[in-house]
């Protein structure tokens, strides 16, 4: 058997996690099965917070598991994350022997994700492999791009290619080779061509709000089911509307 197939999840008012929040959930839960979640995070939304009374995804998710369970303290366990900007999809174990498999479909490739996003100009070469060095500035919260390594840096690889361009904008679609605080943010921007709206590493458009950026493509193996499972999300930054056609042509192919 597989998973269950979600709409939008709103919670009740009595939900003993919900009490600091909004009733209704910012988090869209696609796909459920008894060790993991699939997700929708919405843009603006933290995976985790520190504090106690600001909402999260994983605040919500223990909010809908203590409903749907009885049990009080729910496991949610992250394999990994999205920036608070930045909205996609994400598997989210929910058992600890989820959250080993989750672990492991990462560290082999079996847990593939993909980005869309809209860069500010047209890079001339339509398709490459960046690969860098990347350090975590903490003051600033911010990541620092390195051409060669240096003390506390790791190496830092993605794939882009560029599926559109229109009005001095790129809609590319990036693969992580690995995972770094930051890495795509930082390394189009070190390239030259920063993500559409994200100021914090260079990007000067006026007038657009929020990071252009959506992992948009999760795909992973469902050992229940005994086959792969592929999970896509259609972008809601207003300015993934610049390329609608190009957007719903690629969600078409990967649905099937």
């Amino acid at each position: 058997m597989g998973g269950i197939r979600h709409s939008v999840i709103r919670l009740p008012v009595d939900s003993p996690y919900g009490k600091k929040y909004n009733t209704d959930m910012k988090t869209n839960i696609l796909y459920e099965t008894p060790s993991f979640l699939v997700c929708e995070k919405p843009a603006g939304l933290a995976v985790q917070t520190v504090s106690g009374y600001q909402a999260d995804m994983v605040s919500e998710l223990k909010n809908y598991l203590c409903i749907k369970t009885g049990r009080k303290n729910p496991y949610v366990g992250l394999v990994h994350r999205l920036d608070q900007p930045v909205e996609g999809l994400l598997a989210v174990a929910c058992t600890k022997k989820g959250a080993a498999e989750l672990s492991r479909q990462l560290a082999d490739g079996r847990l593939r994700k993909k980005y869309l996003a809209v860069l500010e100009g047209v890079p001339a070469q339509r398709e490459g492999v960046l690969a860098n060095w990347l350090s975590k500035d903490g003051k600033h919260n911010l990541a620092q791009v390195w051409e060669d390594q240096v003390p506390g840096a790791r190496q830092a690889q993605l794939s882009y290619r560029i599926l559109e361009e229109s009005a001095g904008l790129s809609l590319a679609e990036i693969r992580l080779c690995t995972g770094r605080f930051h890495q795509i943010r930082a390394q189009m921007a070190h390239m030259g061509f920063p993500l559409a709206g994200d100021v914090k590493y260079g990007a000067k458009r006026a007038g657009i709000q929020g990071v252009a950026l959506c992992a948009y493509y999760l795909a992973l193996y469902e050992t229940v089911a005994g086959k792969e499972q592929a999970f896509v999300m259609e972008p809601h930054h207003k300015l993934f509307a610049e390329f609608a056609d190009r957007v719903r042509e690629l969600l078409l192919q990967k649905r099937i």
